[in-house]
């Protein structure tokens, strides 16, 4: 019986060591796997963050001013009669494009015509009255010399010829009023232009009245005006550059499919008090005839450049809570972070001092960035990860070769065997 307790106490003392042995076991490999973590995280801090670079660059640059405005025409001009009349011929289309002097409406000329004849008449009438009145005075300065009329007669032929020149000057008045009230029969285009709707058709009755519709509307396309507020703070850069001759306005439609170079060509003589801006007027071609009165358009007017500054993306900006900074890649290849002043943006550049032109500027991977971390170049990852690819592809074996190969091995091993 005492025999028979040997064995149990030999297995629990084995088993007790085995525990034992393992619990060390795992105690030290658990010491190994925590102390590669922290090796881990070492490696972690030193390992190259991938990024992209550019170029901080050193240039002049155009300070633009970004607004909303709306195309407007230089010329609008509403055709109105000048005397009452009734149309006789249209001579145009709606939405036809006419030029300076092109005639536009006839009106019913008969009445103006015959009162041209009448004046005319009358005007002939007048002349020849003068014509003898002239003989009179003439014959009476002779007869005066022989010392047969006497002094009065003489001054009184003067006189009657006199009045008559004046009734002769009144007589070619009422012929050129004439002619005016004929010509007034044909309407012409003042300004060239595109028509708009036309409001009258032969026969239409129409009159000198500011009341009523136009008989058309023509509007100037080209060149045409946008208009659009400047803020006050840069009324005094506009006003210089519009009198140096260099304000440059590009502006584009929403769709932004094209854009339109113009030229800052006005300033309104007052600023609004509730908004605190300017109007003013940019002049563009529009021989494309995109640009449409009353549509929106965006305008981007350049009132000043700035001399030998530095340009950078917008992006590449670290917003701090107190300060600005931007990563920069050293000569050793790390990150160095440089705090910055920016001077200007527009769109996508920003306008820096703090750094100098040349610099190494990251713009994408700065959120995984520290001073002082190795930083490698998109660029650079990219053609080792393309090598390394390569070089592994060289390594493949082909399945065909493969396969050959190791039915050559079984073959020589089945030989082996048999032998």
């Amino acid at each position: 019986m005492k025999n028979a307790k040997i064995p149990v106490l030999a297995l629990s003392v084995a088993v007790a060591a085995g525990a034992y042995w393992m619990w060390k076991k795992n105690g030290t490999e658990g010491t190994e796997i925590v102390a590669g973590q922290t090796i881990g995280a070492k490696g972690e801090k030193n390992r190259p963050v991938t990024v992209n670079t550019v170029l901080a660059t050193k240039r002049d640059y155009d300070v633009k001013l970004s607004a909303n405005g709306i195309v407007s025409s230089l010329n609008i001009v509403e055709v109105r009669p000048q005397v009452s009349s009734v149309i006789d011929k249209v001579h145009i289309k709606e939405g036809q494009f006419v030029k300076a002097g092109t005639l536009l409406f006839t009106l019913d000329n008969r009445v103006d015509s015959v009162n041209l004849a009448k004046a005319q008449a009358q005007l002939d009438k007048e002349l020849a009255t003068l014509a003898e009145n002239q003989r009179q005075w003439e014959r009476s300065k002779e007869l005066f010399a022989k010392k047969f009329q006497a002094q009065s007669v003489v001054d009184a032929a003067q006189t009657s010829v006199q009045a008559q020149q004046s009734v002769v000057d009144g007589a070619r008045a009422a012929v050129a009023a004439a002619k005016v009230n004929l010509g007034y029969s044909k309407i012409l285009a003042p300004v060239s232009g595109r028509t708009g709707l036309i409001n009258v058709f032969p026969g239409s009755l129409v009159q000198p009245s500011t009341s009523g519709a136009a008989l058309v509307t023509i509007t100037q396309m080209d060149p045409i005006a946008i208009t659009f507020p400047l803020p006050q703070r840069n009324l005094s850069d506009a006003l210089d550059s519009m009198k140096r001759g260099d304000s440059v306005a590009v502006a584009s439609l929403p769709d932004n499919k094209t854009s339109f170079k113009g030229k800052l060509q006005f300033i309104d003589n007052v600023v609004d008090a509730v908004s605190g801006t300017v109007k003013v007027k940019a002049v563009f071609e529009n021989k494309e005839m995109k640009l449409w009165p009353g549509a929106y358009a965006n305008v981007d007017l350049s009132v000043l450049t700035l001399k030998d500054v530095i340009v950078v993306p917008r992006d590449a900006l670290v917003i701090g809570v107190n300060s600005v900074s931007v990563f920069v890649v050293d000569s050793e290849g790390k990150a160095e972070q440089k705090k910055v002043q920016v001077q200007y943006s527009f769109e996508n550049d920003a306008i820096i001092s703090g750094i100098e032109a040349g610099m190494k500027v990251v713009l994408e991977g700065k959120q995984n960035l520290r001073p002082g971390v190795p930083v490698k170049e998109r660029a650079d990852t990219d053609a080792k990860s393309e090598s390394k690819a390569a070089k592994k592809s060289d390594d493949k074996v082909d399945p065909k070769a493969a396969a050959s190969s190791g039915a050559s091995v079984a073959a020589s091993s089945s030989a082996a065997s048999a032998s």
